[in-house]
């Protein structure tokens, strides 16, 4: 074998058991009994140890450095090089992470989403709340064997977003946070909303949402042969490998958007794995590039095609359909407009577009200023509320319905909150883009109800590439340039326009 044969060797073990680790991640979120949670973490914590022993073993070591010199002069553009950089990356990373602290943390996140899901159940933070502070001195710990330069959020935010800096992320809510808050007062200065989505709230039984919502998103293209939806607490996507990709929802038969955006969201997730190029199925390449590349397709499914008009022409007849009681006085359009209705609300996950960001700028404040210590565990759901009622004006009439909304917490994923707006911004970026491509004729081929046009351009110039390329250098290889709020502010403003001055 070659030498680089010989890592890809190497690697290929590691993430097959990386999977099987994920795939009782899976099965703890979805089918599990909750008296499983201690065995479950000792077996996922287990396969941890493993893991990082074969990852960071002095044979993996040498490995890489014998592929390296052998690969010193590949095209730097070919898989091959690329699959050397990702190597090394990873390899420098997990390295300077002992195992003890990977272990605990894995073990620690497995038994505090339990612990969170029933403290969210119960509105009960108390009962969450010395998880979180395990979880965010594991963190701490983390983000200083990875190295920052003072900003211990700096490390932990690379984990998902690589090469971005927290000033970055400072800067991008300062770009757009103005526009937002302008925005949301001049449609507040109508008056009493012109809008009214006292339809979604009728009752909506749930076999009905469930074939609904499959129809959808084996239409927009989810490919049953190599995935499955099942129900959780929180929404969420895995992938095992592009060709076992699992979705979750979750339902509410007072709340129709509960269940459909959630699915679109997470089908978008689904999509972007699914497409990742054959060529690379069980290597360390098949995977998204970044969290904010893998929230733009989640976003723009959900968004910029589910709540658009053009789908709700294809689509809605179908709904009325399948409900024809709740709806039989709703034409297409009250629904779209009720869609898309702008107010603040406590949930971020059903938060319309315009307000979406504020949820998340207030998670990034937070848990900046939970990791640096400024804010106490116990004080948290305090400043959750303030922050909730300077930015929306409202307070939460209990923790479940503030701080304890979130999965992310309790799986140890601080510093991935950002990623959600990267992806927002991204979304309208790629949307244009692939319209322009297409010669502008995306809006009439979904009111087709031809998905796939934009859907294989996605795969083209997105999905395929996996990791090949870092973020900054995928989004100017499509776009031409770097993130730029432009384009997304200027969407929300024309389309929100529309809406609010009919």
């Amino acid at each position: 074998m070659s030498a680089l044969s010989e890592l890809q060797s190497h690697l290929a073990e590691v993430k097959a058991l990386s999977e099987a680790a994920a795939v009782l991640g899976w099965d703890q979120q979805t089918y599990m009994p909750t008296g499983g949670a201690v065995s479950r973490a000792a077996q996922i914590t287990a396969l941890t140890r493993v893991v990082h022993q074969k990852a960071t073993s002095a044979e993996m070591a040498g490995l890489l450095e014998r592929a390296e010199a052998a690969g010193a002069e590949l095209d730097t553009d070919s898989d091959d090089a690329a699959y050397l950089r990702m190597a090394r990356r990873d390899f420098d990373k997990i390295s300077k992470l002992p195992e003890s602290l990977v272990a605990e943390m894995s073990r620690v996140t497995t038994l505090a989403h339990g612990a969170w899901a029933l403290a969210r159940a119960q509105s009960d933070y108390a009962g969450f709340a010395p998880w979180l502070t395990q979880i965010l001195e594991l963190s701490r710990q983390a983000a200083d064997h990875l190295g920052h330069d003072g900003e211990r959020y700096d490390a932990l935010l690379d984990q998902y977003e690589p090469g971005m800096k927290t000033a970055e992320v400072r800067a991008m809510f300062e770009s757009i946070k103005p526009a937002l808050v302008a925005l949301v007062r001049k449609i507040s200065a109508l008056g009493p909303s012109p809008v009214d989505d006292s339809v979604l709230k009728r009752s909506f039984d749930e076999e009905g949402q469930r074939q609904f919502g499959e129809s959808v998103i084996r239409a927009i293209g989810f490919d049953w042969t190599r995935g499955r939806q099942d129900r959780a607490v929180h929404p969420f996507c895995t992938s095992f490998g592009r060709s076992d990709v699992r979705i979750t929802t979750r339902f509410d038969k007072n709340f129709l958007p509960m269940a459909l955006f959630g699915s679109i969201h997470e089908t978008g997730h689904a999509l972007y794995e699914q497409g990742i190029a054959e060529r690379y199925a069980g290597n360390i390449l098949c995977d998204g590039t970044s969290l904010g590349f893998h929230e733009s397709q989640s976003r723009l499914w959900e968004n910029l095609v589910g709540r658009s008009r053009p789908f709700w022409q294809k689509f809605y007849p179908a709904l009325q359909s399948q409900f024809p009681e709740p709806l039989k006085d709703i034409d297409g359009e009250a629904f779209y407009r009720a869609i898309n209705k702008v107010e603040p609300t406590l949930i971020r996950v059903e938060a319309d577009e315009v307000t979406y960001n504020l949820h998340i700028l207030l998670r990034f404040e937070i848990e900046q200023d939970l990791l640096s210590g400024k804010l106490s565990v116990a004080d948290a759901p305090a400043a959750w509320n303030a922050k909730m009622s300077e930015y929306f004006g409202l307070t939460p009439p209990n923790d479940a319905q503030g701080i304890l909304q979130d999965v992310h917490w309790s799986g140890g994923m601080i510093g991935y909150f950002p990623t959600y707006s990267i992806g927002n911004l991204l979304s309208v970026q790629l949307f244009e883009k692939a319209n322009s491509d297409l010669g502008g004729q995306i809006s009439e081929q979904i009111a087709a109800g031809e998905m796939r046009p934009l859907l294989d351009w996605l795969r083209t110039n997105v999905h395929q590439w996996g990791r090949k390329y870092p973020p900054t250098e995928l989004v100017r290889r499509i776009v031409g340039g770097p993130l730029d709020p432009a384009p997304y502010l200027a969407y929300l403003e024309k389309k929100f326009g529309n809406i609010y001055t009919r």
